[in-house]
């Protein structure tokens, strides 16, 4: 590793460390020429599929974009930025793992879905809301029904 100080190439490790998920390595190092200290971060590099779009066209699949339109349904919920980014994360490694060179727009919304059904009721309704584009209230309430409190029959009287 080079130093980002002198550009010399002799550097130590004077300290590594492994993150708390265990996907990231910390590494403290001092170059030998001019004894400047930095630290550096690894981790591993997932390989993500294509993602095809619903018009067919193709695209590089972008974190930022995924983390973007979750941080917008779960606006002003009580979830916080790490729970969020471990959750981008997860549907990353779900990418990653599936084995496929191009998966589509609407599998990546399922799984986002899920995810923030996990997560928050609320945000969950209203990422499903804008992805499924409801043409009526009434797909809005059978969604408000699969996620809502399940309620006892109520009994009329005589």
């Amino acid at each position: 590793m080079r130093c980002p100080s002198c550009g010399s190439p002799d550097t130590q490790v004077t300290d590594t460390r492994m993150s708390e998920d265990g996907n990231q390595i910390r590494r403290r190092r001092r170059c030998a020429a001019c004894d400047r200290r930095f630290k550096t971060i690894e981790q591993i590099e997932l390989s993500l599929p294509v993602v095809v779009k619903k018009d067919g066209s193709r695209s590089d699949f972008d974190p930022a974009k995924l983390r973007s339109s979750m941080a917008l349904a779960l606006r002003k919920r009580p979830v916080s930025a790490d729970v969020l980014e471990q959750s981008v994360r997860q549907i990353e490694e779900r990418l990653a793992a599936s084995g496929e060179r191009e998966v589509t727009t609407q599998w990546i919304g399922e799984l986002v879905m899920r995810e923030l059904k996990r997560l928050d009721k609320v945000a969950y309704v209203r990422f499903a809301s804008v992805y499924r584009r409801f043409e009526d209230i009434s797909e809005f309430q059978e969604l408000l029904a699969e996620v809502g409190p399940k309620r006892a029959a109520r009994r009329r009287p005589g």
